[in-house]
């Protein structure tokens, strides 16, 4: 959690580029990683010089040369704002795209993923004093905590759910933490976002791991109440969770980026954020092994809308479920992607639930006939406002295997209004949803009896296989849960109308007393 001076800090830096000109949200996140990038880059160095204890040889990321040596966060940071502007803009960017390349070997060719999309970045601050507040704030940011680092980015990208610009937009970090929370992510698995934007499934999902696998010692306290997760208990996993976890795929340079840097700064070092359209058939040339059984995990909110080329998909994907609609196409590449008995939790329309096509109901027919269809969840509708009002649904299946049952609950309230401003308020199914799901995954691994969710008029129940196949495998929750209607006893239509009679009477006589006084 950050404190209040920080966030103050961040709004008064947010309010700067406005005044100055760059009022896209993304332009001004993209331009603050830059320059968290640049001190970090520093602080590496700054590290491995301690480590060496006054060796010269050190593994260094900048060239030991003054003009190498210029390109260090501390040796520009004072510079005046016009000598600085044009030093980061010829010297400074250019660098970070050499990082990676054959020019540099060690630790700065480690950062070879995050060099590959900073090819083209540019500066784009243009005002003098922008640039100077810039660096100042970011030199007083606690850069050195992995949390907070990971908070302040959290912070950053969340000014892009009130600005809704260019068609991009986060998850809500609360649905977000839900899903991760429903499938429980281990430190020893490996974890996809196919469509992966700002890579925040990926990114919190390394934050519940270290609020999960945080020792007593491992957790405390700040001088504002806020709770800090070290995470201290992944030690032994640190080498899998810096090279091999995370898997993030999208073809927005920008958003790899900025998923790049947000991965980065959640303490994850070589999180694999990659160029690639998951639906795409490049994809079995370009990964291969990834494109079929092979994570343990998959947490995403694929796009809903748009159509694909039916040539440049995936043929394999087409095999499952012949359509050239994305919401279905994921649904399929996410089952070819996860190894057997990996598991998945998926943001889908509510079109794909009951939509009457022979595709749709290829591929429900598939979730729940060769793989186990665990539970839907439904959404309200106001849960991805101001960008779309579209009713949603989270799935949560396992590959392989068959369905039995499937586990319904109508999530009605999600903490926050369900109109454009989205503010808090205190109803909240969230909670609710969580503990009944471990308690109705816990009874179902122990081989207990499921009647407590038979009740179809409650939030939670269940529905046999058979009954949803007779159905056309319709998923909607509205179709099974039994609605109880309030028994309501209306006043007699005669006795109405005689009390009307009556008002009509007293009316009369009130006004002809009134008469009477004039």
């Amino acid at each position: 959690m950050l404190t209040g001076t920080i966030r103050n800090d961040i709004d008064k830096l947010w309010e700067k580029f406005w005044t100055g000109g760059i009022a896209n949200p993304l332009t001004v996140i993209e331009q603050i990683s830059y320059l968290m990038f640049a001190r970090m880059l520093d602080m590496q160095d700054d590290a491995s010089e301690r480590k060496a204890r006054g060796n010269k040889d050190f593994d260094r990321i900048f060239p030991n040369t003054p003009e190498g040596q210029l390109l260090r966060w501390k040796n520009f940071k004072n510079m005046a704002g016009k000598e600085m502007l044009k030093h980061l803009k010829q010297n400074v960017f250019p660098f970070f795209a050499t990082l990676g390349s054959s020019q540099h070997d060690g630790a700065a060719n480690a950062l070879a993923h995050i060099g590959a999309y900073m090819q083209d970045a540019d500066l784009e601050i243009k005002n003098e004093s922008v640039l100077v507040a810039a660096v100042e704030m970011i030199e007083k940011l606690p850069l050195t905590q992995s949390d907070v680092k990971g908070d302040i980015y959290e912070y950053l990208l969340s000014k892009l759910t009130t600005a809704g610009i260019n068609g991009q937009f986060r998850t809500p970090r609360h649905i977000i933490d839900a899903m991760i929370e429903l499938l429980a992510p281990q430190a020893d698995e490996t974890i996809c976002d196919p469509a992966c934007g700002t890579a925040g499934f990926l990114a919190r999902t390394m934050e519940y791991l270290n609020r999960v696998n945080s020792s007593e010692a491992g957790t405390f306290t700040d001088e504002e109440g806020n709770i800090h997760y070290t995470g201290d208990l992944l030690e032994p996993h640190r080498k899998h969770i810096n090279s091999n976890m995370f898997w993030g795929f999208d073809f927005d340079t920008t958003m790899l980026r900025v998923s790049s840097m947000n991965m980065l700064l959640h303490g994850v070092s070589g999180a694999n954020i990659l160029y690639q359209d998951s639906l795409n058939k490049s994809v079995k040339d370009n990964y291969p092994a990834q494109e079929q059984d092979f994570f343990d995990v998959i947490l995403a909110n694929p796009p809903f809308k748009g159509s694909l080329d039916e040539v440049n998909t995936n043929p394999d994907v087409l095999g499952m479920v012949k359509t050239k609609k994305t919401e279905l196409l994921f649904v399929a590449h996410i089952l070819r992607a996860l190894k057997l008995g990996g598991r998945a939790a998926v943001i889908v329309p509510d079109g794909v639930l009951f939509g009457s096509s022979n595709a749709h109901q290829q591929l429900r027919s598939e979730l729940i006939e060769n793989n186990q269809l665990e539970a839907v969840i439904s959404l309200p509708s106001g849960v991805f406002k101001p960008y779309a009002g579209v009713s949603t649904a989270i799935i949560i299946f396992t590959k392989g295997g068959t369905t039995d049952q499937v586990w319904f609950y109508d999530l009605q309230a999600d903490g926050y209004t369900l109109d454009d401003k989205r503010t808090p308020i205190k109803d909240n199914d969230l909670p609710d949803l969580l503990t009944q799901y471990a308690d109705y995954r816990s009874t179902r691994i122990s081989g207990k009896t499921t009647k407590k969710w038979q009740d179809k008029t409650q939030k939670a129940f269940f529905v046999n296989k058979e009954d949803i196949a007779t159905q056309k495998y319709d998923l909607s929750i509205n179709r099974y849960k039994q609605v109880v209607y309030a028994e309501e006893i209306y006043i007699s239509p005669k006795v109405l109308l005689s009390e009307l009679k009556k008002m009509e009477q007293d009316i009369l006589k009130d006004l002809s007393d009134l008469e009477a006084m004039l």
